[in-house]
């Protein structure tokens, strides 16, 4: 079913403000939650929404909290997040990045003992408004296994990397799996098939079920080996930049709480040069022959863009079970 953003928003605004959330926090959380799900990322938009709220309920996700500003180094500095609610904690991060940048070309803002953020690819749209360069990263509880291994020891951690344009921005919002945790469970949820192999079932097996990759835990790694690879370099920064926890440290409680994140702007240069340069790299992608015909061949964030406007349109789409669960709340 689909139902307006606006009631969306107002019934995650009701439901924060029950638990106490001041006005301000309530307003820019539900906003956050809503135009995740407006975007198609129902799994970190409706669908994580009862999850959040049962860490708040557990004492997981301080609601008092703010961020607080420990160390800095000219254009590099360390916050700490207090386990506030990560999605603020996020925008403050990022809004700081935007103004370190401007002011010296590059900016690193790195937190720790923070929390989960939901959507990766709702900050690299932030700096991408701001008409900055952005890149941001997180490490996450253990759930994804190392190349060669069996047992989950490294962090779904989500890369995004966003570049302003006018026509639509171009953000990269990937999980280190070749489908997210959220997105396995969606897949679950609708007893679907995946399009392509997406881990192992538990003779260790190429699988198309989300059910027998979740229930073995063996999520397969982009590119295999390099995404293992990729996923471990993304923690050890997130980890040294922020003097946080590690995905080590954050799976001994087994919740994914107290992370550590990366927030990286570079000032862009929006002159017609730079504007051209843009335009023919997205061209030449897009000249590309299509594997079907008619098929469309997007660039990073494109999508969400369509299904922004198709929600606008139409309503945001909803699972009916969660949505009846928030309405309860």
């Amino acid at each position: 079913m689909h139902v307006p953003f606006e009631k969306l928003q107002a019934e995650f605004k009701r439901v924060l403000l029950s638990l106490c959330f001041t006005p301000g926090k309530a307003d820019a959380i539900a906003t956050t939650f809503a135009e995740n799900s407006r975007d198609g990322v129902y799994t970190h938009g409706l669908n994580r929404f009862p999850t959040f709220v049962d860490y708040v309920k557990q004492g997981l996700v301080k609601k008092d909290a703010e961020p607080v500003k420990e160390n800095a180094f000219g254009a590099l500095e360390q916050w700490s997040g207090n386990l506030g609610p990560g999605i603020l904690n996020a925008q403050v991060c990022m809004d700081r990045a935007i103004s370190l940048a401007k002011e010296n070309g590059i900016s690193c803002v790195a937190i720790r003992n923070t929390n989960h953020w939901m959507r990766a690819g709702a900050y690299g749209w932030q700096a991408a408004e701001a008409g900055m360069i952005g890149i941001c990263f997180t490490n996450t509880i253990a759930n994804l296994p190392p190349w060669g291994g069996v047992d989950p020891r490294l962090g779904n951690n989500p890369l995004v990397i966003a570049v302003p344009r006018k026509e639509g921005h171009v953000v990269l919002d990937m999980a280190i799996s070749q489908y997210s945790v959220g997105k396995l469970n969606l897949y679950k949820s609708k007893q679907e098939r995946l399009p392509l192999p997406g881990g192992y079932d538990k003779e260790g097996n190429l699988s198309y079920d989300a059910a027998e990759i979740l229930e073995s835990q063996r999520l397969l790694p982009i590119g295999f080996w390099k995404g293992s690879g990729l996923s471990l370099v993304l923690d050890l920064l997130a980890t040294v930049l922020s003097q946080g926890n590690s995905t080590a440290k954050i799976t001994q409680s087994s919740k994914e709480s107290s992370v550590s994140q990366v927030f990286i702007c570079i000032k862009a240069d929006h002159n017609e040069h730079t504007t051209q340069l843009i335009e023919d790299i997205i061209s030449y992608a897009k000249s590309s022959r299509p594997v079907k015909e008619g098929q469309p061949i997007f660039y990073p964030g494109e999508n969400a863009l369509l299904t922004r406007q198709k929600s606008t349109e139409k309503g945001v789409w909803v699972d009916e079970k969660i949505w009846e669960t928030v309405l309860r709340m």
